[in-house]
């Protein structure tokens, strides 16, 4: 059985082939997935999913590269966080990949961002999706500066250093990889896998982007998720079934996740 710990099942290349995604989890053994939020205006549509699907479970929060969106508090996230089957804060984070010309210091409403959604989680116990991009310094030093170890979570779709890596373990947090560890340019995240704890790695397909081998380049669905299981579990000498019940207890750890039906 597999569990896929970050899906964008609301996106509307995805959304408009619910039926067929659902029936395509079923048959790949993925009996679980977490349907994750990128900003206020769709955590409706993502809610909704987790309550009309017993396989899917949803997240509440604004990505960190969301402009000109409406900016929550701490009182709403806290809310909607109380909600059945929402599982987590997020994803949020922080993004300097795109700069556009602005300089970090002008990413400060980013921060601001990155601390409501800490501050929330602590207070609504329940654990953090973060994204973190050309911005891991800031990114660790935000989780510390607001007591980001009390509340817990995952670093998604991981592509930063190993040193990141263990800074966040060390801080009690999960590591996910997703599709991108099975590219062939992709070696420094097999190399890094070999030095974490297992059971701190997760596994995701961050679909409908970063399909795994063979399907790259292609649209992205939590059935694609044994393929991430197979190059994980290839890059820790495992046979797969063992490294996806790894990865399904880890999940299902951290997001209080029951046994599957």
């Amino acid at each position: 059985m597999f569990v896929d710990s970050h899906c964008h099942l609301s996106f509307p290349e995805l959304k408009q082939r619910l039926p067929d995604i659902l029936a395509d989890m079923r048959n790949a053994q993925v009996v679980q997935a977490i349907c994750i939020c990128t900003q206020m205006e769709e955590f409706e549509d993502v809610h909704a999913l987790a309550m009309a699907h017993d396989v899917l479970w949803s997240t509440v929060g604004v990505h960190p590269d969301t402009e000109d969106m409406r900016e929550p508090d701490v009182a709403e996230l806290v809310a909607l966080a109380a909600r059945p089957r929402v599982v987590a804060i997020g994803e949020t984070g922080l993004d300097y990949y795109r700069l556009n010309g602005r300089s970090i210091a002008d990413m400060e409403w980013q921060r601001e961002r990155f601390r409501t959604h800490i501050r929330a989680a602590k207070r609504a116990g329940k654990p953090l999706v973060i994204h973190t991009r050309a911005s891991a310094a800031d990114t660790l030093r935000v989780l510390d500066e607001e007591g980001g170890e009390q509340a817990g979570g995952v670093f998604h779709c991981f592509t930063e250093t190993a040193e990141v890596a263990l800074a966040a373990v060390e801080r009690g947090y999960y590591i996910s990889f997703s599709g991108i560890v099975s590219f062939k340019n992709a070696q420094d995240l097999r190399d890094l896998l070999k030095l974490l704890p297992l059971d701190r790695v997760l596994i995701e397909t961050d679909s409908p982007y970063l399909a795994p081998v063979p399907f790259r380049g292609k649209t992205n669905t939590p059935a694609y998720v044994p393929h991430v299981a197979k190059a994980v579990a290839d890059a820790v000498g495992l046979p797969v079934h063992e490294l996806a019940a790894i990865a399904t207890a880890n999940t299902r750890r951290l997001f209080k996740l029951p046994e599957a039906a």
